[in-house]
């Protein structure tokens, strides 16, 4: 197993009915019914995320001194840089905004450092080629919140500075003409979740005008949506309508950089959703900032060329194929010295030849592999540059202010951030990181817990109803991707593929047979054969082979399924801890009359000539069933024989695995129902209803 606990959500079969009465699919409505959707006017709310309404732009502090800048620099002819970040978020916000002021008339320059030469946000080098090159005024999208020395020597120059951005603020704020972020404590704004080309689209809708925003919105809610879903940003809120209508805008798509894109790809002729955009086009267009060629990503979304726009997403895709070789040497060489040298807590490793633009991802796979932060740091002369992503919602921007001291630089989110640190500062930096998480965690362990929306029969699982899944679109946090969980399947094959690094089963169920993948999984490692029988937790996907198409199972976490012995006993265990017992479950373990009678009489002709009977509850179980000619189930032996101790008719005398049982001489009639426990039960039922 991947994560320690799996936590299911309990079913909600009333909720799912009337969903179900409604009109919607079974596995659409259970899933609703179990993320506590109440009926079917909730649910047409939550499925149709374009009619969530986006707040004013103008409530966003300084906004109206950014929009009212911006237009200036427009009315005078000024020169304007479009200053962005080199991730997918920055891309897009850099492409955005320099359309829209170019479309209208102004005079524009893009600008994303090198990741590798200049790094992250605003600096003096930059400043100084923007300003020989006649920038009057720096918009920064995606970056900025920090730059104080930067906009200070930015204003020496005679250059203004507007800084819109979405990362986490310090004290003190650049001295910038406007500083336009939602995380500003004073910022009216009441949805703080935008990604940075969120921030960069309310600018230009404040810059257009109430008049013109519904236009401006349509025509840029494509690059908007893939910078919010590449920037794992959360799917609620003003990012419901402006992801799922961009996504509308890319299928088909309507920019022609998109459409290169998607082509090569192999989107083609496949539905464009977070998914597709998160796993497929987001990592090619981050690629190019990762291997240090931004300019090749913006330069795709802002051509009006088809031969140029295809050439340069060939290129996309040959630096990510490049970057994933890379990313994947660093990682193998991390876990190698990881084995060797485990670490607790935190993850904090240093390199002097590791490539800077990858080792964000190999922090973030070493952070779900070891469950734990990750720190990676690249050295260069003395000087570390670190990409760090958390684990267990630990939030990384609060930890990095705890080490401050120790730290020249650091900015970002709660769960991905980037710092500067000096070499010889490391150790203590990694010391102090490990306790602080320690202290936050108070010793215990960081959670490692799979959420799982419903589980489900296979013969819910049609090509239909996964169609229809699509209408919770768009996905992301808060508004997760379904899981869901399919209970005792057998393994019925199991091959490697992929040179070895992910395992295909064929699974059957109930009678149906299912496909299923398991990426960067070794069959060998999980302890599978085929004919055991397993527990799966997974995305369900349309595989569509030469025009016929069936269900897959994209597996994200796999166990040996217990035995019903072992289920049976996890439920009187719940049970006797005092947790909450689902309908399916209370009805499980409840005694019906014919348990008790039957119990009971074969304790009187087993007593007949001794006055004790003694064995496991197992054995006790089989032995019952037999005379009685019901199924063996030792759960409910054990809480028959607690009513009947508690009522009077038996004393038990509990012995490791064994029951010893010594029947009472009774001479009244004994009502089993006034058992506390049979009560209890019963409540439980109640209040189930």
């Amino acid at each position: 197993m991947k994560y320690k606990q799996w936590q299911v959500a309990p079913p909600c079969p009333e909720g799912q009915l009337a969903l179900e009465r409604a009109g919607y699919p079974p596995l659409l409505a259970g899933l609703l019914a179990a993320r506590g959707v109440s009926g079917p006017e909730e649910a047409r709310r939550v499925l149709t995320p374009e009619s969530e309404v986006i707040p004013d732009p103008m409530l966003l502090r300084d906004m109206d001194r950014a929009a009212a800048r911006v237009k200036l620099a427009l009315e005078r002819g000024e020169r304007i840089a479009v200053y962005g970040d080199y991730d997918v978020d920055g891309i897009t916000s850099t492409c955005l905004l320099t359309q829209f002021l170019t479309a209208r008339g102004g005079d524009v320059v893009p600008y994303i450092p090198s990741r590798l030469g200049e790094g992250y946000g605003l600096n003096q080098e930059a400043l100084h080629i923007l300003s020989g090159r006649g920038v009057s005024l720096i918009i920064t999208v995606d970056c900025g919140i920090t730059a104080v020395e930067e906009t200070v020597l930015a204003r020496s120059m005679g250059i203004d500075v507007v800084i819109t951005d979405h990362h986490a603020c310090k004290e003190e704020l650049p001295p910038a003409a406007a500083v336009v972020d939602p995380h500003q404590p004073d910022c009216p704004y009441p949805f703080k979740g935008l990604a940075g080309v969120g921030v960069a689209l309310m600018l230009a809708l404040a810059v257009a005008g109430p008049e013109e925003r519904r236009t401006v919105f349509y025509e840029f809610c494509d690059l908007a949506a893939v910078g919010t879903v590449a920037d794992v940003m959360p799917m609620t809120g003003a990012n419901r309508p402006i992801v799922s209508l961009g996504l509308k805008r890319l299928d088909p798509p309507r920019r022609l950089g998109f459409s290169s894109l998607i082509r090569c790809a192999g989107l083609e002729d496949k539905p464009v959703n977070s998914v597709s955009v998160g796993y497929t086009l987001a990592p090619r267009i981050n690629a190019s900032g990762r291997m240090g060629r931004a300019e090749v990503a913006v330069e795709l979304f802002l051509t009006g060329d088809p031969a140029r726009a295809d050439a340069l997403a060939v290129e996309l895709c040959e630096l990510n194929r490049e970057r994933q070789g890379i990313e994947g040497d660093i990682f193998q060489e991390c876990v190698r010295h990881l084995e060797e040298a485990p670490q607790r807590d935190a993850i904090v490793l240093a390199g002097d030849q590791w490539h800077q633009g990858v080792v964000g991802i190999v922090a973030s796979r070493l952070a779900e592999k070891y469950a734990c932060p990750c720190f990676m740091i690249c050295l260069d002369h003395g000087m570390g540059k670190g990409s760090c992503r958390s684990w267990g919602e630990i939030n990384l921007f609060a930890l990095l202010s705890s080490c401050e001291g120790l730290l020249e630089n650091f900015g970002g989110h709660a769960l991905a951030a980037g710092f500067t640190v000096r070499e010889e500062n490391i150790p203590a930096l990694a010391q102090a990181l490990r306790r602080a998480v320690a202290e936050r965690c108070g010793g215990r362990e960081l959670p490692s817990v799979l959420d799982v929306d419903l589980a489900v029969d296979p013969k819910h699982l049609t090509v239909e109803a996964v169609e229809a899944l699509e209408l919770l679109e768009p996905c992301g946090t808060g508004n997760p991707r379904p899981v869901f969980l399919l209970q005792g399947a057998q393994v019925h094959t199991m091959t490697q593929v992929g040179r070895g690094r992910h395992l295909k089963l064929r699974l059957e169920s109930r009678g149906a047979a299912l496909d299923a993948i398991f990426f960067s999984s070794q069959g060998a490692e999980l302890g599978l054969s085929p004919g055991c029988r397993v527990d799966v937790a997974f995305y369900p996907q349309i595989n569509d082979f030469r025009g016929v198409r069936t269900i897959q199972l994209q597996v994200v976490d796999l166990c040996l399924a217990p035995s019903r012995a072992q289920l049976e006993q996890a439920i009187y265990d719940k049970y006797r801890q005092g947790e909450h017992l689902t309908q399916e479950e209370v009805r499980f373990l409840l005694p019906s009359r014919g348990d008790f009678v039957g119990l009971y009489r074969w304790l009187v002709r087993q007593s007949t000539g001794c006055t004790v009977v003694e064995d496991t509850p197992a054995r006790i179980a089989r032995a019952v069933s037999r005379a009685t000619r019901q199924r063996e189930v030792p759960a409910r032996t054990l809480l028959c024989l607690e009513v009947l101790e508690e009522r009077g008719l038996i004393r038990l005398n509990r012995r490791t695995d064994r029951i010893q049982i010594t029947l009472c001489q009774v001479e009244h009639k004994v009502d089993l129902e006034a058992s506390e426990i049979i009560r209890r039960l019963r409540k439980m039922l109640e209040e189930e209803l």
